[in-house]
């Protein structure tokens, strides 16, 4: 039987180590771009911390590699389950890969193409169930302790928060200690959670802001309440598309996170078109989530050096048409 999975939270130092492990496995750090068309809508100083500059043209492929790096001769040999709409199943499929492990990754049945097509070339299977994420993920965790594989959670792993939090490190360290505010992209919240880890570790200033789709609020609304809770989850934007909050977020959220704004589709798909427009910048819908809180609360980041996270760029064609 493989070992369950760690829950405490990490630390700066395992940042670091997740640094270490990514060192000549991709290239970073990626950019972090000054925005002029932005800082002017905004009023702001505006970067860009483009995680889309990635093999899989998104952010979640550090916490991949760092995590599988980090099993055991055993839990290898056994393989890994995960289930995800798309970047976190991206991101095993190629630490998987990497690292020679056979990986399952469990996507809903109307999971985004490009990404599904995306997962395979890598050589990881795809196994397609349920109508929404959380569908898929209950079966993931269900098969996998069938199986005896080492489940990969999205979000409840230590590991994976550490990986995604080696971008904040990137920033906050040397590319702009002097940063005031980050607004990051939500789904699960290992994002947020790297952010505020790296930040606490480092002593920064910075505030962290999260952004997720009032059309599935589970971790807004359990950030506010203080409590776990399920919600509706009908949000087009599949990296923000979770119904339930996870536990290991929600506890670095609670002690860390500075605010938390909710967006709806409409501003997300209008943050899509004004990325494209005034920085010549292409990012998936949740991506895009940063910038729609940004422009939601612009009067609070006036005179501020900003950073938005864009956290992917795997939109479809089909997608982009009906956003453009």
């Amino acid at each position: 039987m493989t070992r369950p999975a760690p829950t405490e939270a990490p630390t700066l130092d395992d940042i670091r180590r997740a640094a270490r492990n990514l060192a000549g496995r991709i290239s970073l750090p990626t950019p972090l771009v000054g925005s002029p068309g932005l800082s002017e809508k905004l009023h702001a100083n505006v970067s860009l911390k483009m995680e889309t500059a990635t093999p899989i043209g998104a952010f979640k492929v550090r916490g991949g590699i760092h995590l599988l790096a980090g099993l055991t001769p055993a839990e290898r040999r056994a393989g890994v389950i995960t289930a995800s709409t798309g970047n976190h199943g991206q991101s095993i499929a190629y630490a998987a890969a990497l690292f020679d492990v056979r990986a399952q990754i469990y996507m809903p049945v109307n999971a985004n193409r490009d990404k599904l097509t995306a997962i395979k070339r890598l050589g990881a299977e795809v196994v397609l169930i349920g109508d929404r994420f959380d569908d898929a993920r209950l079966q993931a965790e269900k098969d996998a302790g069938a199986a005896g594989a080492r489940f990969v959670h999205a979000a409840n792993e230590p590991a994976l928060i550490a990986g995604v939090g080696t971008a904040a490190l990137e920033v906050l360290e040397t590319q702009q200690p002097e940063t005031d505010v980050v607004i990051v992209p939500l789904g699960g919240g290992s994002g947020a959670c790297g952010w505020i880890t790296a930040r606490d570790g480092l002593d920064s200033s910075a505030a962290i802001w999260a952004a997720q789709s009032a059309q599935a609020p589970a971790a807004h609304d359990a950030w506010r309440s203080g409590q776990l809770l399920e919600r509706p989850n009908a949000t087009f934007a599949e990296g923000l598309a979770t119904g339930v909050a996870y536990e290991l977020p929600f506890a670095v959220l609670q002690r860390g996170l500075n605010d938390f704004i909710l967006v709806d589709d409409a501003q997300i798909a209008d943050a899509v078109r004004t990325l494209i427009d005034l920085a010549h910048v292409l990012a998936e819908p949740s991506a895009a989530s940063a910038l729609a809180a940004a422009l939601k609360e612009g009067d609070r980041l006036q005179d501020k050096n900003v950073v938005l996270v864009v956290s992917g760029a795997n939109v479809t064609r089909e997608q982009l048409r009906a956003l453009l």
